[in-house]
Formats: structure tokens, sequence, C-alpha cells
């Protein structure tokens, strides 16, 4: 079964499509290097919860959005060796003035690896 890297950030709302041009630069590369398929979600419906919810776990002002993006890989083997490769490109440097500037707080990223137990398709 495939393996999943999950991410979830809080982007200012103002940004909305400096992420999307972002994810667009950066996504590929992940295609490039293995990946099956790329997500990238805007928050939409994200309601509050009285415990916890996707704000909290971001730190999501009133002025952000969250957003909830997926990279699903064949396998874990495939996704390690893409990763490695990936944070060894060059194309990753911030200090590249041809990538796009990261949109949003990365520091407030919450992200994980996941092996997939179930799927089911229609």
């Amino acid at each position: 079964m495939s393996y999943i890297d999950g991410f979830v950030i809080a982007v200012p709302t103002a940004n909305k499509q400096k992420f999307i041009d972002h994810a667009r630069h950066y996504d590929s590369m992940f295609l490039e290097l293995g990946a099956t398929r790329v997500i990238e979600g805007w928050g939409d419906d994200v309601p509050e919860g009285k415990v916890t919810d996707f704000q909290r776990a971001v730190q999501a002002t009133k002025e952000e959005t969250v957003a909830f993006s997926w990279v699903e890989w064949p396998d874990k083997a495939t996704r390690d060796a893409g990763m490695k490769k990936m944070m060894e490109d060059p194309r990753m440097d911030p200090s590249n003035t041809d990538n796009p500037p990261m949109p949003f707080d990365g520091k407030r990223m919450i992200y994980g690896g996941f092996a997939q137990v179930v799927e089911l398709k229609k």
C-alpha cells in the first residue's frame, strides 16, 4: 500500500496565491522524485473544536487559513529515497532567488509520515 506524508500549516489568507505558486513550484519535484500524487487543500470548512482543532494545532490567527496537504508515494522506500534527494537538491536552497519565498511560518507546520492501513475505492 501507499505511504503518505501529511502537512498542516497556517497561511496568511492574503497569501493564498503565493501559497499556490509556492506549491506548484515545489510539488512537481515530489512527482519527479517518485511521488504518485500531491494534494494541496485550502481550508474551506474547518470548524473550531471545543478541545482541539486544526487552527489550534498550527496556532492560526484570524488572518490565516489552514492548509492541509499530502504527498502519496508508492511505498516508504520510495518516499525515503525521494525525500533524501529532495533535501539535497539545489532547487531547495532558500538562498536561490529563483525559488518562491515560503509564504507561511514553517515553524508552525505539523507534518508526519503515515503507513496506509486501509484503502477503499469506488
